[in-house]
């Protein structure tokens, strides 16, 4: 086996640089975004208003739990309450996962999610985050 020395090294990595920046800067971009993922997380917490009744808090955990396989793009729903001790007064809250940007903007103006809103909105100070992750 011949020894491996560090000009010889250098060598390789050097045409492997070379290589590289043959690469059409499309081809480049598009490999990018390939390694990139496509879904979108939409992470959301409430801090119900004191008028809030707990009839109300377990029909907005169904009604979220609900838009799984009735909202296109939706892949995953999870909700419940927050069990963390540094929720800082959120005490509700939910992950969704979305194929994509598309997919959650979609979700945003979608019926159920509106018709969902019109009643909530009033009972909750909430956060949302969405990530591309």
């Amino acid at each position: 086996m011949p020894k491996i020395t560090r000009r010889t090294l250098m060598h390789k990595a050097g045409l492997a640089a070379s290589a590289v920046s043959l690469i059409p800067a499309g081809l480049a971009k598009a490999a990018a975004q390939e390694d990139r993922p496509a879904t979108v997380f939409h992470v959301f917490a409430f801090q119900w208003k004191p008028e809030a009744t707990e009839a109300q808090k377990a029909k907005a955990a169904k009604d979220i739990a609900a838009f799984q396989g009735q909202i296109p793009g939706l892949l995953e729903t999870h909700v419940g309450p927050n069990i963390s001790p540094r929720g800082k007064g959120y005490t509700f809250g939910g992950i969704m996962r979305f194929k994509d940007q598309p997919a959650l903007d979609a979700y945003v103006q979608h019926p159920m999610h509106q018709a969902l809103l019109k009643w909530l909105v009033p009972l909750i100070d909430a956060i949302e985050l969405d990530l591309n992750a």
